[in-house]
């Protein structure tokens, strides 16, 4: 006989998970389905080990500085393969987090994997086990992308979570692709050591952000030794001496690179192969789930959330997602998500955060914009803790001083972003933002200074 819910998930990653809390919470009887490991692909092999990884990268870079801050040491032993393992206990430490949070919650926790028999009907593999559900939320999550020219092989060819698990660094490495994985591998693999290149088809790195920014992020780890070849693309590759070469095209001019191993990093794709949404007749567009401002689907009592809607493939938009589907179908008052703010950031030294429009955006749009800029360099804390690389930038609205959007490269600007996110959210413009007094000396008063400079009235720069 089948086990009854009122609500069913399938993924129990960074939406699924915190979708079933949120619906125990609402009073709902709620499993969560996982093939896999608690979590997800963030907490297991990709959010979380990547900056526990990246931490020991900071690490590393202040002690090769040392001379900076009056020290000196001989014989320095660097193990890559201590920093995994540190990695792998924070893991595994978030891991049991999960699990006593779904059991706290009464949320029985299945491992197998999920296919819909028909709209509250699931099977889970492999032994058969049959669920019925009045509500089904899908949060299978992405997994890399990849291309013919880069067959993945999981020892020389990688994605990122061939990487996570890599206990010895090669002496070289090609990263292909510039966005936020691709970047914080270049700087944590240069840091220990290895020759970076990264090879992106788009003209800068991180092309999603706003283009000072990307240009500063590059400066920045260029100087540190990573090579960048922009507005270029892998055309074949060729295994040889134990390493491989590539093929690669630029402006229709070929070269040749050889390294020891490469990583892809060029995006995710959905998961949502063999789980019956086509026979249910679930509206996909180029493989991804459509959805509502509620996360509904087109069939009845189906939701989705995460990576599997091709909104935004962050962690933290699969927890909201996760968080107004389950109150949508408890009846509660859920605000539909504004994609277009969502924070995003990425975690390589210097730190990149935004949300909102860039200045290019903000003018195709038809805004009258002005920009207000602030550099680290002018920074007291920041000269202090001697990161003083990056600025910040603020796109705002010409007549009111709506700010558009926020962009920042530099030390921690990926936890200075709240901030600026909740002055977006309650509407608060230039004005507020420069008016507020912040204490000194901190990282955050480049926001008042950019926000002064908005208006014509910096002090500090």
């Amino acid at each position: 006989m089948a086990e009854e819910y009122d609500v069913a998930v399938i993924g129990a990653g960074p939406g699924g998970y915190v979708a079933a809390i949120r619906a125990a919470q609402l009073g709902l009887r709620t499993a969560v389905v996982e093939r896999e490991e608690l979590g997800g692909v963030c907490l297991n092999w990709g959010c979380i080990p990547s900056k526990a990884l990246l931490r020991n990268a900071e690490v590393l870079s202040i002690i090769h500085r040392a001379g900076e801050f009056g020290f000196e040491f001989d014989n320095l032993r660097v193990d890559y393969s201590k920093a995994v393992d540190r990695s792998r206990s924070v893991v595994d430490r978030n891991t049991k987090g999960i699990a006593y949070l779904l059991r706290k919650n009464k949320i029985d926790h299945i491992r197998g994997e999920a296919s819909l028999r028909d709209g509250q009907t699931l099977e889970v593999s492999p032994d058969g086990r049959v669920l019925k559900a009045k509500n089904v939320v899908l949060a299978t999550g992405a997994r890399p992308r990849s291309i013919p020219s880069l067959p993945i092989d999981g020892e020389v060819v990688m994605t990122s979570r061939h990487a996570l698990a890599l206990r010895h660094l090669p002496e070289s490495v090609v990263i292909v692709g510039a966005g936020a994985t691709g970047m914080e591998f270049a700087y944590l693999y240069n840091a220990y050591g290895v020759k970076v290149t990264v090879v992106e088809v788009l003209p800068r790195t991180v092309p999603n952000e706003d283009e000072e920014i990307s240009r500063a992020l590059e400066r920045a780890l260029s100087r540190e030794g990573v090579t960048f070849n922009t507005g270029s693309r892998v055309t074949q590759l060729t295994h040889a001496n134990g390493g491989v070469r590539l093929s690669v095209e630029s402006d229709g001019r070929a070269a040749e690179l050889d390294c020891d191993k490469v990583l892809v990093a060029i995006g995710v794709q959905p998961n949502v192969e063999d789980m019956g949404l086509e026979r249910l007749g679930v509206a996909m567009d180029r493989g991804m789930v459509q959805v509502d401002d509620g996360m509904a689907t087109n069939v009845p009592g189906i939701y989705a959330i995460g990576d599997v809607t091709g909104k935004l493939p962050l962690a933290h938009v699969a927890s909201a997602q996760g968080v107004a589907a389950v109150e949508t179908i408890a009846g509660v008052e859920t605000q539909p998500l504004d994609y277009v703010n969502m924070p995003r950031a990425t975690y390589c030294v210097p730190q990149v955060a935004s949300f909102g429009l860039t200045e290019r955006q903000a003018r195709d749009q038809g805004y009258d914009v002005k920009v207000g800029k602030f550099h680290f360099q002018a920074s007291g804390k920041a000269a202090a803790i001697g990161e003083t690389a990056g600025l910040v930038k603020l796109v705002v609205e010409e007549k009111y001083g709506e700010v558009l959007g926020a962009h920042m490269v530099g030390p921690e600007v990926t936890e200075m972003l709240a901030g600026l996110s909740i002055a977006r959210l309650l509407e608060g413009t230039t004005l507020e933002l420069g008016w507020m007094v912040y204490s000194h000396p901190s990282l955050s008063e480049a926001i008042k200074e950019a926000a002064l400079a908005a208006e014509g009235r910096a002090v500090h720069s």
